[in-house]
């Protein structure tokens, strides 16, 4: 039986405050995961305000921590280590979280691993299905979008990403300006059940283009157009006009990711080898948007991949997937201890160039 370890993790990268309880044995196993959401306190703004993220993560994590150990029915000298997402986020919000793990793991000798976030979503496939190394991660969320090849809990080849918006982002963008509620990926998912995709004639930005490097801005900015071409006839949105936007929108962001997928497939094969069984995961918030799901499973399936996706509440962010990504590590022998510093821009493929520019604090992604 292999040597059971069990991990605190902990979360707060964006607008979700999380922390859980992971304990590895024979096969990996969450006892605990609690999540708190601060939708209600951006739902006035439109979007997520830095400022007063921090501020909740700060008069939240605490208890976070103690119903995740309650909830476990440990406590933390139970605990083989703590595992905390150092980055990439919202400074403030990163920051707190990185402060009470330092804080916990000083005041009780444990040791402490600082977790890039990303790579909590991209490992999460094991932690779910056991997906072994090497497979193909399509990393898709409200703020990251990224071909990865996942070869080791630090070793990520990517193979293109967004060069703008990342898809959830512009999922948002769009439910805002059609005057829908936020978070905008559930509200334009909705919303296009009922809508006709046709009805509007949308751009699939970088088809044209060789490669896996995906763009989402000028998508958005169609919307925008048709929207305002639509209130210029009518002098307003009906509700059907809202629904068939967001179908349009919906589905064309499917034939993006779609596609792409599809190529970063090729890529991936000449770059492992064609021969083989190998899986095809796909992990972050926009992973839970369902036509899109079904899309990519379709698309694996008959490219010979097996997919995978996590549960819907694993796809968005959680602290199981910080925590088990700092079991990988620990299995590896690391420990940083008090050198986990808090990084609003983390890259995982440290050789790639800078998908979205760079300045003083690194490469964003």
């Amino acid at each position: 039986m292999a040597q059971s370890l069990t991990i605190l993790g902990i979360e707060s990268s964006c607008d979700d405050t999380a922390a859980a309880v992971v304990r590895l044995t024979d096969r990996p196993e969450i006892l605990s995961s609690v999540v708190e959401g601060q939708t209600a306190l951006h739902a006035d703004f439109g979007g997520v305000v830095p400022e007063i993220a921090a501020r909740a993560h700060a008069e939240r994590l605490d208890g976070c921590v103690e119903r995740a150990l309650h909830a476990a029915g440990m406590t933390l000298t139970d605990m083989d280590a703590i595992a905390v997402t150092a980055g990439p986020g919202l400074i403030g919000g990163v920051l707190s979280g990185v402060m009470l793990a330092r804080g916990l793991a000083a005041a009780t000798g444990l040791p402490l691993l600082g977790i890039n976030h990303l790579a909590g979503h991209a490992l999460t496939p094991r932690l779910t299905d056991g997906l072994a190394y090497p497979y193909l991660m399509l990393l898709v969320s409200g703020g990251h979008c990224q071909f990865l090849i996942v070869k080791g809990p630090e070793s990520f080849t990517r193979l293109g990403g967004t060069i703008d918006d990342a898809p959830g982002e512009a999922f948002d963008k769009v439910a805002k300006m059609l005057g829908l509620p936020q978070p905008g990926g559930p509200a334009v998912e909705a919303e296009a059940c009922s809508g006709t995709a046709r009805r509007f004639t949308l751009p699939r930005p970088l088809l044209d283009r060789p490669g896996c490097d995906l763009s989402f801005s000028g998508l958005k900015t169609a919307v925008l157009r048709a929207r305002d071409g639509v209130v210029a006839e009518k002098g307003g949105l009906t509700r059907a006009d809202r629904a068939d936007l967001c179908a349009a929108f919906q589905t064309a962001v499917c034939d993006v990711l779609a596609e792409k997928s599809r190529r970063a497939m090729a890529a991936f094969r000449a770059e492992v080898g064609s021969e083989g069984s190998f899986g095809f995961a796909v992990a972050g918030g926009v992973a839970a948007n369902g036509p899109i799901r079904q899309a990519l499973q379709t698309l694996a399936e008959g490219q010979g991949f097996a997919f995978v996706a996590p549960p819907l509440g694993l796809c968005t962010d959680n602290a199981a997937m910080i925590a088990y990504a700092g079991l990988e590590l620990m299995q590896t022998g690391r420990q940083d201890q008090g050198e986990v510093i808090a990084r609003p821009r983390w890259p995982l493929d440290q050789t790639a160039p800078a998908l979205i520019g760079s300045g003083k604090k690194g490469a964003k992604s």
